[in-house]
């Protein structure tokens, strides 16, 4: 081998020894060091999760320490009694009778961190008062809902049957805090009231009876026709209310204009009155609509059920498979 080989042998494993050299650098220093910035970066976005989730459950945990003041109750059942007792008192505030007024608890709907109570309310009453009604049940301060509002002519002339659905929440698990009796946001003689004076002032309900050809001017000049004694089609079932476990049975005599209380074991519609029916059922004659409620009576020995919102000529006997457990 001459000189020139040597040097050129020399040179290569020169490099080679570089090469390996370098690599085992690399991989003693650059790579861990690598390791580490991705771990690093890896942290540091854990990090700003856990410290954006904190303040998100901060957040929270203050914007339900201001809601919870708003609600009844941090239990359903005093919840659901308190927002009762409210009803009742909004109803009388509007100058309506709580006779009139079916009040039924809605059964607890268990939502993530809260349950949804509340009531289905049902009754009938001038236009002008059951404005007044929504109006405050509306502007209640408690935490609330008002839904599945429908409102219909009534039978007297001016008034109106209407329902709907009053919810509020309890809070699961609720902060601790102080609970008073809030004062009501509006009174019934402020301007936001008043902005709805369109619809009494116009009576929107009533509906519009053209007076038939050839009738005379003053019907009260008409000769009165002799007066027969009311039958069960002038009587209306118009409430079937529960109010401290005692069903009642309102009953509305449409020619009196006055209304008729009924509880269980008083004579009723030519029988005895057994009890008031709860349960959702298909409405008799089209059972694409649901019953809530019937009032069941005993005739003899055969079970008769009239529906809320049927006259007493309505009622219907009921086959064994059809009587509520408490009969069977």
């Amino acid at each position: 081998m001459n000189r020139r080989e040597i040097v050129l042998a020399g040179t290569i494993g020169g490099l080679v020894g570089l090469l390996l050299i370098s690599w085992a650098l690399r991989s003693l220093f650059v790579l861990p060091l690598r390791d580490l910035d991705r771990r690093a970066v890896v942290l540091r976005e854990k990090l700003k999760k856990i410290q954006t989730e904190r303040q998100n459950f901060f957040t929270a945990e203050d914007h339900l320490k201001a809601l919870a003041p708003r609600t009844f109750s941090d239990a359903p059942d005093p919840a659901i009694a308190r927002s009762g007792e409210m009803l009742t008192r909004l109803i009388s505030r509007a100058r309506l009778e709580g006779s009139d007024f079916t009040r039924l608890p809605i059964s607890p709907i268990k939502h993530p961190g809260a349950s949804e109570v509340g009531w289905s309310v049902q009754g009938e009453g001038a236009l002008t008062q059951v404005v007044d009604l929504l109006f405050s049940a509306q502007e209640s301060p408690y935490l609330h809902r008002v839904e599945n509002l429908a409102i219909t002519v009534g039978e007297a002339p001016g008034h109106v049957h209407i329902s709907f659905r009053y919810l509020t929440l309890v809070l699961d698990p609720s902060p601790d805090v102080a609970r008073l009796d809030l004062p009501d946001r509006l009174a019934l003689d402020s301007p936001e009231r008043h902005l709805l004076d369109g619809i009494t002032q116009r009576d929107l309900l009533r509906p519009y009876i053209r007076r038939p050809p050839g009738a005379p001017e003053n019907p009260a000049a008409k000769p009165a026709a002799p007066r027969t004694p009311p039958g069960p089609e002038t009587f209306k079932v118009v409430s079937l209310s529960e109010w401290n476990g005692k069903p009642e049975v309102h009953v509305r005599d449409l020619t009196a204009q006055k209304t008729l209380r009924y509880q269980p074991g008083e004579a009723f519609a030519g029988g005895t009155l057994m009890m008031v029916d709860y349960r959702s059922l298909p409405l008799p004659g089209n059972p694409l609509l649901q019953s809530s409620s019937r009032a069941i009576l005993r005739i003899g020995s055969a079970f008769w059920a009239i529906e809320r919102g049927q006259t007493l000529a309505d009622k219907r006997k009921l086959n064994p498979n059809e009587l509520p457990p408490g009969i069977q």
